[in-house]
């Protein structure tokens, strides 16, 4: 994975400033894209409270 984003790193070096320029837009783009998926993933969340009434023994 690291030559991996070493190579991608480098072969941005090699570009010019418009060619970066279009990356960094489809970046943002892909990144404002992705906000609004839900990978499924499950939520932690606080147990709501229990608002039965107690009842005597």
């Amino acid at each position: 994975m690291r030559r991996l984003i070493k190579r991608v790193k480098d072969g941005l070096d090699d570009l010019d400033a418009n060619q970066r320029a279009e990356i960094e837009e489809a970046i943002t783009v892909a990144r404002r894209g992705r906000q609004g998926v839900i990978l499924g993933m499950p939520r932690v969340r606080q147990p709501l409270p229990d608002l039965r009434a107690a009842r005597p023994a």
